[in-house]
Parts: structure tokens; C-alpha cells; sequence
């Protein structure tokens, strides 16, 4: 693992003091709390209350097998949108004002069969303050036979990951099930667990059972109450993680994996060229948003770039403070990367993958 780098002081530009007050202003003028609104009430109740019903159809209604499939579809769908619309924001601290209440809602991340405080280390402090960097992001490591860094090694395979990626984007929350010890093992021996002011033995036996509770509710338990077989329910399971793998995958990929977002490195040992907010948008890209449909089920991951700048800051806010963001970004001559559709930033990542499996990312 690369040693931590730092980035340049903020004071080597004014995009970053510039940019702060002017959101901070859209605030203040418009006499609004940075945190959630009804907004994310009524989502919350609407993904999770999915989620839930589609659970307790599983296990009381005398279902055809063959009717269990468009159940758990529909699940893997909402455990999707609860991940990216609920989750994320409670464990950023941007789901409400008060402490506990993003507390108890971030424990929603238990029904995608994952842990908060491994989440926390990943995504808070490694992804979201070392985006695209080779070595400390591990988000962009190689997964298995899929090169995502140009800089990582590169294998005769890779030259066709573009074609086989996406049949493997699914297996996203099925590993997260099943590798979050391993990654708490490895975060306890970089001292990360220790940095984050966590116990070890408190946090891995909370990992422990909520993993066995996790697995007894969604396979133990419907082969006990209901007339599925085992085997029944075991795909079952796998089909809801697929879906919503492959949902959580596609979404990240077309935020720091396309054309555009760059990976840099250190200009020397441990410092990197640019200030912090400077380099979120040089990694980081923006797509389909004109798109309310699909900025409401991906919490407005779509303003990735909003996001990546202010996480304290809860999505509903993004479509707005996203002129305000672009504006101060042509201000300074800063590129603010646009995917224009979904479909062009689907394709965008495609051509990247494509670029990375055969070593000519362009510059």
C-alpha cells in the first residue's frame, strides 16, 4: 500500500476558499439546513418499506419459485437505492442534523449485507480523500481479472475486459458480504482501525454477528418458515445481490472511471500537484443531470463531483449547488466533466475499460 500522500495547501489557490463561500451563501440566502429534508423522510420510508414488503411476501405468500424471481429483482433494486439514497448520506453525517439519527439510519447498510465502520474506512477516508490514486483509492484496485488503474499491472486478459466487465460488476455486495473481515484485518494492520478511533475486538465482533444474523435472516430463516427449499432461496439470495451489485458497480465506475477522470500521481514521493478540491475534479465526473428520475434512486450520485466536494452536504441539495459548482470551476479554468446521458458515460467508461486493457489511456 502506497504511504499517505499529501496535497497541496489550500492556500496555493483560491478555487477552494472561493467555491466554499459561494455554497456557503446559497445557504445562507436561501434559509436552508445543508442536511436532509422531507424528502429523504419519504424516500427512506418508500426504499426501505420496498425492501421490507418484498421480504415478508417472500416469507408469508404461498409463492410460486418460479414468482419468487420478480420479488427479489425488485428487492435487489431497492437494497440498491437504499445503499446509495439512505445509507450513504447517514454514514457521511449528512442525513440529519443530529448524530444518532444518521447513526441509526446508516445501519441500514446491514440489509446489503455489509459493515458500517469498514465502509466508513473505505469509502469515507480512503476513496473520498485519495480519489483515482493508485495504491491508496481501493476502489480503482484491480478486482480479480478487471483493471481499473493504469497503473497497475497489466495481463493479456485485460485486452478484453470491456467485453466481460460488466458480467462481473454484480458480484459488488456478494464480496462485501464476504470480505469485509479480511478487511478489517488489513485496516487494523495499517493502523487504520486505530487512526478512526476504533476497537478492534469491539468492531469485529460486531462485524461477526451481524454478518451470522444477516445470512440466518436471509437463508436460514425462509427455509424454515416457508415451503422454499433451500436451493430456492439460495438463488434467490444470489439474484437480489447481483442486481444490486451491478447497479452500485455501474454508478461508481461512471463517476471515476471514464474519460476524463484522470489518476494521477505524486510529482514526488508524497506530495501530489494540486490542492484537494482541485484534484476531486480532475478524478471525478458528473453524468445525466437533467435526469431527476435516476438522480432520485442514485442519491444523486450522478453530481458525483458535488458530492466529492461537499459530503457533508446531503444529495438533495446537489442539482442546485451543482451550477454553483461548474460556474466557479470556468472561473478558475478548471475542467468540470459532463457526461451528458447515461448512456454516454455507460459508453465512456466502456472505451476506458477498453483504453486500460490495452494500455493507451489517453492523456
Amino acid at each position: 500500500m502506497r504511504s499517505i500522500v499529501r496535497f497541496a495547501p489550500p492556500n496555493r489557490s483560491a478555487f477552494s476558499a472561493t467555491l466554499r463561500q459561494r455554497v456557503n451563501q446559497y445557504f445562507k440566502d436561501n434559509n436552508i439546513s445543508r442536511f436532509g429534508n422531507r424528502e429523504m423522510v419519504v424516500k427512506t420510508i418508500v426504499l426501505l418499506g420496498v425492501y421490507v414488503a418484498g421480504y415478508i411476501l417472500v416469507l408469508t405468500l404461498p409463492i410460486n419459485p418460479w414468482w419468487l424471481l420478480p420479488i427479489v429483482i425488485i428487492m435487489g433494486l431497492s437494497k440498491a437505492g437504499v445503499g446509495m439514497s439512505v445509507m450513504h448520506d447517514a454514514l457521511h453525517g449528512s442525513y440529519a442534523k443530529k448524530k444518532w439519527v444518521n447513526q441509526w439510519v446508516g445501519r441500514s447498510i446491514y440489509l446489503l449485507g455489509a459493515n458500517p465502520s469498514v465502509w466508513k474506512i473505505q469509502h469515507n477516508v480512503l476513496h473520498h480523500t485519495f480519489t483515482n490514486i493508485h495504491g491508496l483509492d481501493e476502489d480503482i484496485n484491480s478486482k480479480s481479472i478487471i483493471r481499473l488503474s493504469e497503473h497497475a499491472p497489466q495481463s493479456w486478459f485485460h485486452r478484453y475486459q470491456h467485453i466481460y466487465a460488466l458480467f462481473l460488476y454484480g458480484g459488488m455486495t456478494l464480496q462485501m458480504t464476504i470480505n469485509d473481515f479480511f478487511k478489517l484485518l488489513r485496516y487494523r494492520r495499517t493502523g487504520m482501525v486505530e487512526k478512526q478511533a476504533m476497537r478492534f475486538d469491539k468492531e469485529c465482533t460486531k462485524l461477526v454477528t451481524s454478518k451470522l444474523m444477516y445470512l440466518f435472516f436471509m437463508l436460514v430463516f425462509p427455509v424454515l418458515v416457508t415451503a422454499l427449499t433451500w436451493w430456492q432461496v439460495l438463488i434467490g439470495f444470489v439474484v437480489m445481490h447481483l442486481v444490486a451489485g451491478y447497479i452500485l458497480s455501474i454508478i461508481f465506475q461512471m463517476a471515476h472511471i471514464v474519460e476524463g477522470a484522470h489518476q494521477p500521481l505524486p510529482v514526488d514521493e508524497d506530495n501530489m500537484e494540486n490542492v484537494w478540491a482541485i484534484h476531486q475534479l480532475e478524478t471525478t465526473a458528473n453524468f445525466a443531470r437533467h435526469n431527476r428520475v435516476l438522480g432520485w434512486f442514485t442519491g444523486g450520485l450522478n453530481f458525483q463531483i458535488e458530492h466529492h466536494l461537499f459530503p457533508h452536504i446531503c444529495h438533495v441539495h446537489y442539482r442546485k449547488i451543482s451550477d454553483i459548482v461548474k460556474a466557479t470551476a470556468e472561473d478558475f479554468q478548471i475542467p468540470y466533466n459532463i457526461k451528458p446521458t447515461f448512456r454516454e458515460a455507460l459508453r465512456s467508461h466502456l472505451r476506458m475499460l477498453k483504453s486500460l486493457g490495452r494500455a493507451t489511456v489517453p492523456a
